[in-house]
């Protein structure tokens, strides 16, 4: 007999009754502290002999019930739930990089992935190399024998390229080299990278997982797929004793989820980026409902992209749900359920017909996020890309004229009427099909 269903892992994994009180829901455990049992209990913690709560900026129950749900739902051993995307950005690379060495990215990213890489990391001596998620050979080719990772994301954002994973995996594998995928715009609902090849995975919880915009978090879910000992001293965190705890080998002493174990004492312990206990309640509740939320979302992003692509006034459409578009083959490879909620077009007007739509529109939020029930607008270059080059802002899937919608779970047709409102005045008040806001 198979395992639990998606639904019933998104609403049951990881949480129980509470046993002190019985509570239903996973309660908030709203404490920085955790009392132990004796001196001996204590120093079993500390040694990581036994595994429990010690300090909330380590770990806290109710982000251990997070932890194990989003490990569930990708198919991987352990997870470790931190304050941010970025945050967990953070830690995967701090557990694998020491000075000097390099890892590759695909430069299709959400403009602050860019950033961090270009520049925050450069602090630390971590460099980047970019290559292209549209070409998995450029990955091969950028290859040295200092790169210690590759990074790309399964849906990019915003340019809403369907990233072929398993072509890219297959390099990583080839060349020894840990293979990581932020998932965020897809989420585990319509896409599992593990499945096509993926070693650690990466989600900003602010998005689809939380789904209501009220909470920030990040997760690093450990696929236990890659052998750590077997890359002999290339990985120190997780092969050279560690002086912190005894001279342990923490891949020898914790296996399968070593990773997720390191990035959590050697990282979270020492930098600190913690998840709020709230904001872990919050998410939690919101992953009950993410299959039902996703498959809205998709279904709405594909009526408003089709309205969109026969409008006179719009110059394209770049969603990979329509059966027009380049990486439409891919989606129904890699995400089968649906190409998400997030993509992008251009005005014929340009630059300043987006800036026009993003003014003129009252349903729609202009704000830097996505992943809301609500259905929000952004313009890249001036905001999220803001700070890269003319031409990284081209690359990277978000020049001039494109515009960045996340379609919420609104009605669609209330969504194309808010759209049609602006846009249809751009041609004198008269749609593709000759009639004021008519949707198609």
């Amino acid at each position: 007999m198979s395992g639990p269903k998606f639904d019933t892992l998104a609403i049951h994994a990881g949480a129980a009754p509470d046993p002190s009180t019985g509570a239903r829901v996973t309660p908030i455990y709203q404490t920085a502290s955790y009392v132990f049992n004796d001196a001996e209990h204590a120093r079993e913690l500390f040694g990581l002999e036994t595994f429990g709560n010690i300090y909330t900026r380590i770990m806290n129950p109710t982000q251990a019930v997070l932890e194990q749900r989003m490990a569930s739902l990708e198919g991987g051993t352990a997870a470790l739930a931190v304050a941010s995307g970025h945050a967990a950005q953070f830690l995967v690379f701090h557990t694998l990089l020491e000075s000097g060495d390099e890892f590759i990215a695909g430069r299709q990213l959400y403009g602050g992935s860019i950033n961090q890489f270009n520049h925050s990391f450069k602090k630390f001596n971590w460099n980047v190399a970019w290559a292209d998620s549209t070409d998995p050979a450029s990955f091969e080719a950028a290859i040295t024998p200092k790169t210690k990772a590759i990074f790309c994301e399964s849906i990019a954002n915003p340019g809403g390229v369907i990233v072929d994973l398993p072509a890219i995996a297959a390099i990583a594998k080839k060349h020894n080299i840990p293979f990581i995928v932020d998932n965020t715009m897809a989420t585990p609902y319509l896409c599992k990278p593990m499945e096509h090849g993926a070693d650690i995975i990466v989600h900003s919880l602010t998005k689809f997982l939380g789904g209501h915009g009220n909470s920030v978090g990040g997760v690093i879910v450990d696929c236990g797929t890659y052998d750590w000992l077997a890359a002999g001293d290339r990985y120190p965190t997780l092969t050279a004793p560690n002086a912190s705890y005894n001279g342990m080998t923490l891949g020898e002493t914790f296996g399968d989820f070593s990773f997720a174990i390191a990035a959590r004492v050697m990282g979270l312990r020492d930098l600190g980026p913690a998840i709020a206990p709230m904001n872990a309640f919050l998410i939690l509740n919101g992953i009950e409902t993410l299959g039902l939320r996703m498959a809205r979302h998709c279904e709405n992003a594909t009526a408003v992209a089709k309205w969109l692509e026969q409008h006179r006034a719009v110059a394209w459409v770049n969603y990979a749900g329509l059966e027009s578009n380049a990486y439409y083959a891919m989606g129904q490879k890699i995400c089968p359920k649906g190409a998400g909620s997030v993509f992008t077009f251009g005005l014929k007007g340009g630059y300043e017909a987006g800036v026009k739509l993003v003014a003129g529109v009252h349903l729609f939020s202009h704000l830097a996020n996505i992943g809301d029930t609500r259905s929000l607008i952004i313009h890249p270059a001036s905001t999220t890309h803001a700070q890269l080059t003319d031409e990284q802002k081209t690359a990277a899937g978000a020049g001039p004229d494109v515009v960045r919608l996340s379609i919420g779970l609104e009605d669609k047709d209330d969504i194309i009427a808010d759209l049609a409102g602006v846009i249809d005045d751009m041609t004198g008040g008269v749609s593709a099909r000759g009639v004021i806001g008519e949707s198609s």
